[in-house]
């Protein structure tokens, strides 16, 4: 039985980088040593980096200007690590979930933080619009798709002051302004294996902040070092420089994006047609690309333990909605197939008529 990988992260990855992967890690370009016990420094893993940082700079048209890292920690770092290098004496923040929240926490330790506007009221099922941003911030941060509730930014906010976006979830889905940004960031457990950071960052808006930074929390000390400051990652590297090869050769972001709107169609279609389901997200404009959140209809509500069955039975993986909204979640990143969504289709529309 085939399986359709629908897990929100660790998450699906497309069949050749796993395969190239797993043939790096027994033989590493015919070098005789698997890249998982090569040095960082070597001559035969320099180009790795090297090669991964500018695919990030093509494939999202990055200006002059700016710097990418790979580093560890995941976006939870990031959380703590983007204060302490950007914030000077005030911080906006839009609060559209739970990752959002928690950059926001962390932030407050550093100094003076706003909540520009927030979706909590109603559980983060939609998202914020026509809020007033103060223009004396020293940046915005927004969390462009919010994987537990199934909300998405689908274009970059027009905002009057520089913005920072955690785009672990969506990154390389859809073009981006990186020119809007200061800095992008994510755990790229969505682009590789869990374990390693992408840091998008402009370089001439570090060294603002006057307190003292310790030396692994300073972005200026991974730009200096071309993120081998101390031990990157090595595996998690390989991996990501490998679905960025792919993603350029099957037409970069514009081609991803283009299939993220069909694969979200074939769901979203389903899910309103479907007299057992209902989606989470109370506006559809704000529905996500990568996370597809539905529950069954409250008269049906007694069937959800009976529909993950029948659905994991099928070779549906992970679609187990969050403990947080519960229900379920199909989440569909780059390397997610249009069979798969139609797959899941078949399903639901197989257990309606059971029913």
């Amino acid at each position: 039985m085939k399986k359709y990988n629908f897990g929100a992260g660790p998450c699906i990855l497309p069949r050749e980088v796993i395969e190239k992967t797993a043939s790096a890690i027994l033989d590493f370009n015919g070098i005789g040593l698997s890249i998982a016990e090569i040095s960082h420094r070597s001559k035969d893993f320099q180009p790795v980096m090297d090669e991964a940082m500018a695919l990030v700079k093509e494939i999202l048209n990055v200006p002059e200007g700016y710097s990418v890292l790979f580093l560890g920690g995941g976006a939870s770092l990031e959380f703590c690590m983007i204060p302490f290098n950007f914030l000077v004496k005030k911080a906006g923040y839009l609060n559209t979930g739970v990752w959002a929240k928690k950059a926001m926490k962390e932030a407050k330790l550093f100094g003076d933080v706003v909540e520009v506007a927030s979706s909590a009221d109603e559980n983060y099922t939609y998202l914020p619009k026509n809020f007033d941003v103060p223009t004396d911030l020293d940046y915005l941060h927004i969390t462009t798709n919010n994987t537990i509730y199934g909300t998405e930014y689908h274009k970059d906010l027009d905002v009057s002051v520089r913005m920072i976006g955690d785009m672990s979830s969506d990154i390389f889905s859809r073009p981006v302004d990186v020119s809007k940004y200061d800095c992008i960031y994510g755990g790229a457990q969505k682009l590789s294996m869990a374990g390693v950071t992408f840091i998008i960052i402009k370089d001439d808006v570090l060294g603002r902040v006057q307190r003292e930074i310790p030396t692994m929390l300073d972005y200026r000390t991974h730009i200096k070092k071309g993120s081998m400051f101390n031990t990157p990652p090595v595996v998690p590297i390989y991996t990501a420089l490998e679905n960025l090869r792919w993603i350029k050769a099957n037409g970069g972001v514009e081609a991803m994006e283009k299939l993220a709107k069909e694969r979200a169609d074939i769901v979203y279609d389903e899910i309103d047609r479907n007299k057992l389901f209902r989606g989470t997200v109370k506006c559809e404009e704000d529905r996500s690309y990568m996370n597809i959140c539905f529950v069954l209809n409250d008269e049906y509500a007694d069937l959800q333990d009976e529909f993950f069955k029948f659905a994991t039975e099928r070779g549906m993986v992970g679609i187990k909605g969050h403990r947080d909204v519960g229900g379920f979640r199909a989440s569909c990143y780059n390397a997610m197939s249009v069979e798969g969504c139609k797959a899941l289709v078949e399903t639901m529309k197989e257990f309606e008529a059971k029913h």
